[in-house]
């Protein structure tokens, strides 16, 4: 079987830190992902976000496209593609810390993916989440979860519950309703963005968020950050 497809933007100077973004996709598919499908096109902004916030303060950012589309049942499809990632990371950038990014079916499989020793960070973007989805894989981890109160496509009840109850084993848990939003994440597009960087630079670097992010983004991450574990914005 093909390998999955891992790109990275890396900073000029030395890396500190590695984002791995992860893109969504379907339920069940067997169709190969291809860079033009919208759900890996819709990643690019975030891609791009993170390396202007981070990329002067030693993070690296990594893209992966998965080999198949689906998650595919028992199969969990993208969890073995995020896996090799994680594994090629630490090859390339051996004991430096990694944020998952995922939207959607990424953020699910950033869930599952968890674990690898590597991975301090974890952010749910409208994840498809089950009630069965377990929460183990973020002992210890820092996750901010994102989902639109209008989301018809994956729960927003869902991710709200799963994240109350990572904060039992989590490092911090937070979970954030963006009023107003679907799931595509293009009506406040920038507000997504904004917050995904700076959290994800403020936990993997230890930067404060209104030396990275825009206003809003900055002032949402500084509260999450404050211990504030459910916020409407």
């Amino acid at each position: 079987m093909t390998n999955p497809h891992l790109t990275f933007t890396a900073p000029d100077g030395t890396v500190r830190a590695v984002a791995l973004v992860l893109h969504g996709g379907r339920a069940k598919s067997q169709a190969p992902v291809r860079r033009t499908n919208l759900t890996v096109v819709r990643m690019t902004p975030f891609a791009t976000s993170l390396h202007r916030a981070g990329g002067d303060l030693g993070l690296a950012v990594a893209r992966l496209r998965y080999v198949l589309r689906g998650w595919n049942g028992g199969a969990q499809s993208p969890v073995a593609d995020v896996r090799w990632a994680l594994n090629r990371i630490a090859e390339r950038y051996p004991s430096v810390p990694v944020a998952l990014v995922g939207h959607s079916m990424g953020g699910r499989a950033a869930i599952y993916s968890a674990a690898a020793p590597s991975v301090r960070t974890v952010v749910g973007l409208a994840p498809w989440i089950e009630p069965a989805d377990p929460v183990d894989p973020i002992a210890d981890r820092d996750v901010l979860v994102v989902h639109g109160d209008r989301d018809r496509i994956t729960s927003p009840v869902n991710s709200a519950e799963w994240t109350k109850r990572a904060r039992a084993i989590a490092e911090s848990a937070a979970y954030v309703s963006v009023a107003g939003e679907r799931h595509a994440m293009l009506h406040r597009a920038t507000l997504w963005h904004s917050m995904t960087s700076a959290y994800v630079v403020a936990t993997l670097l230890g930067v404060p968020p209104a030396e990275t992010s825009s206003a809003a983004g900055a002032n949402v991450i500084a509260k999450v950050l404050a211990g504030d574990a459910s916020l409407v914005v």
